[in-house]
């Protein structure tokens, strides 16, 4: 998979007995591939998959090398494979033998290169400097959406693309008596992009407000992990302080939330503002307040500059949204690549969506450094599907209908290219939501496969740059860590030019290789890293935050 031709179909595995289409292939189409020959028996989609070979019923289908199914039905050589011909199916895992020995990427071209950071003093470094501001229970949420629409535009951080120049015209259309076909057919003039005022501190990239809808109420372990993950952000290199506002009588209390604070920072010494309405009295006099201290915490803020860092300070999040059928033949590979390039120069990327690992877990499992990681990799995942299954949704619910509809038909099809995100580095620690990383290397962290929970949790447990791939185009972003989106097709990159930040569709015209756009996609992250480069979703304000109730979330 270092290389891919031009071509209208694609093996991934010597083993597999599928052919992925690159193109779209009409019915009777001749195929010629490795001795056999034969005709399409229909029409197959680009992105979708065919038999190599006649597979009578419950035989078994692979990709990836790996079991991804079994046909419901007989399926003829030249088949397209559909919903109704194959069923999911994996195959079963147990603790075997260490495969840790791996073969490093050469990265002479980046052993000398550095970015700009954000120095901490528990030795991380932050692509970002951002101040947030945090409720511990959903009650607080309106002061702080009060406290957002005091400081947000008054200290130049707004970022808005202006419709108002749509909806004048739209007024206009209906004072003057159009009727409603002519409204909608009408040709609106062009909104405009406000520009973002001068800051007041320019060494602030912004104020985050990340409300939420718990704290109270739910289950205890809920409460807990909640505290964990607001203790991840307020603790993360990409944070120069935090405001936090509490009701009182919430269960998240301010006591859980300092502890779990010190577990990730024993050394803790960043601004903390914690201001607690039942006790001040009047809303007035809790806002006024806040507003004072955190305008006092960002004088302090402002003071810290971006200083040369080696790259092993980099941890990124790798990240799949809206995939399809060429997510993990071009993409995903890619940012595998990227992967072993920063594992070999001493930094960390995590690996998550667990529910996009089955099918997986015997490769991971033996990637894993010790029998012990291996083991709680394994009863991670066990415990998840077992939770799911008893909730009729097991991980074979986990294909969305834009999945299906681009090719990922199964589960186990879907992790088998999602798992290549993550590389072929050995497996340095295992985290459950929402521990933070605390070792360099490949991390396997437990979280949902929804594209905002999962990328909400990584940053929360240290990543400082997000690579997030998608095929059918996911406008996802997060408050405080820059998330570039990277494209699996050309013809996305072109449609959603406004959301996708890298084309990896070239890898699948042939006009570069999976290390060739494994190289360019580090070199924007390094640049991003350093505040050279925005990606779209920075520049969008696209600030989605959602933490996990640890019930069932696909």
């Amino acid at each position: 998979m270092s290389e891919l031709k031009i071509s209208r179909f694609l093996q991934i595995h010597p083993q597999d007995n599928v052919l992925v289409a690159l193109q779209d292939l009409e019915a009777t189409t001749f195929i010629e591939f490795q001795g056999e020959t034969f005709n399409l028996v229909n029409a197959v989609k680009a992105k979708h998959k065919f038999a190599l070979q006649y597979l009578p019923k419950g035989a078994n289908i692979l990709m990836y090398g790996v079991l991804v199914g079994k046909a419901a039905v007989d399926i003829l050589q030249g088949d397209v494979l559909t919903t109704e011909n194959i069923v999911h199916a994996t195959s079963s895992f147990e603790l075997s033998n260490r495969k840790t020995e791996w073969t490093q990427p050469d990265v002479s071209s980046f052993k000398d290169r550095t970015f700009l950071g954000y120095h901490r003093s528990d030795g991380s470094v932050g692509t970002a400097n951002y101040w947030i501001v945090i409720p511990l229970v959903f009650c607080e949420n309106r002061n702080v959406d009060v406290l957002k629409e005091a400081l947000v535009d008054k200290l130049g951080y707004k970022k808005t693309k202006n419709y108002d120049n749509e909806v004048d015209g739209l007024v206009n259309l209906y004072q003057t008596g159009r009727s409603v076909e002519e409204i909608l057919s009408a040709d609106l003039q062009s909104s405009s992009i406000k520009k973002e005022d001068k800051r007041l501190f320019p060494n602030i990239d912004g104020i985050k407000f990340l409300t939420h809808d718990m704290g109270c109420g739910g289950i205890q372990s809920d409460h807990q992990a909640l505290c964990g993950l607001l203790a991840g952000y307020i603790t993360h290199p990409n944070v120069a302080g935090a405001t936090i506002l509490s009701l009182g009588c919430q269960h998240a209390q301010v006591g859980m939330l300092q502890t779990e604070i010190l577990k990730r920072d024993s050394s803790f010494n960043k601004p903390l503002i914690v201001l607690e309405q039942q006790k001040m009295g009047t809303e007035s006099k809790l806002l006024n307040e806040a507003l004072k201290q955190t305008f006092a915490g960002l004088i302090k803020a402002n003071e810290v500059e971006r200083q040369p860092a080696p790259l092993s300070k980099i941890c990124i999040g790798l990240e799949c949204g809206g995939s399809d059928g060429f997510s993990g033949i071009s993409a995903n590979p890619a940012l595998g690549y990227v992967s072993d390039l920063l594992v070999s120069m001493g930094g960390s990327v995590i690996l998550a969506e667990f529910p996009e690992l089955c099918g997986v877990e015997q490769e991971l499992s033996d990637r894993c450094t010790d029998e012990e990681t291996a083991n709680r990799f394994m009863s991670l995942m066990s415990i998840y599907n077992a939770r799911a299954e008893a909730e009729g949704s097991g991980f074979y619910a986990n294909p969305s209908p834009g999945n299906v509809k681009d090719g990922l038909i199964t589960d186990a099809i879907k992790s088998a290219g999602a798992a290549k995100k993550g590389g072929s580095s050995p497996v340095a620690a295992v985290l459950d939501y929402p521990e933070k990383v605390t070792k360099p290397g490949l991390n396997l962290l437990c979280t949902p496969g929804s594209d905002v929970e999962s990328t909400t949790a990584e940053v929360g447990s240290g990543a400082n740059v997000v690579l997030f791939t998608t095929g059918l185009g996911t406008p996802t972003g997060n408050p405080i860590t820059p998330v570039i989106k990277l494209s699996t097709n050309t013809a996305l990159y072109q449609r959603m030019p406004d959301i996708i930040d890298i084309n990896c569709g070239t890898i699948i015209e042939g006009s570069e290789t999976i290390p060739e756009a494994a190289e360019r996609i580090l070199d924007y992250v390094i640049r991003v890293a350093s505040g050279e480069e925005q990606p779209k979703s920075v520049q969008l304000g696209q600030d989605d935050f959602i933490p996990w109730k640890r019930g069932i979330s696909l």
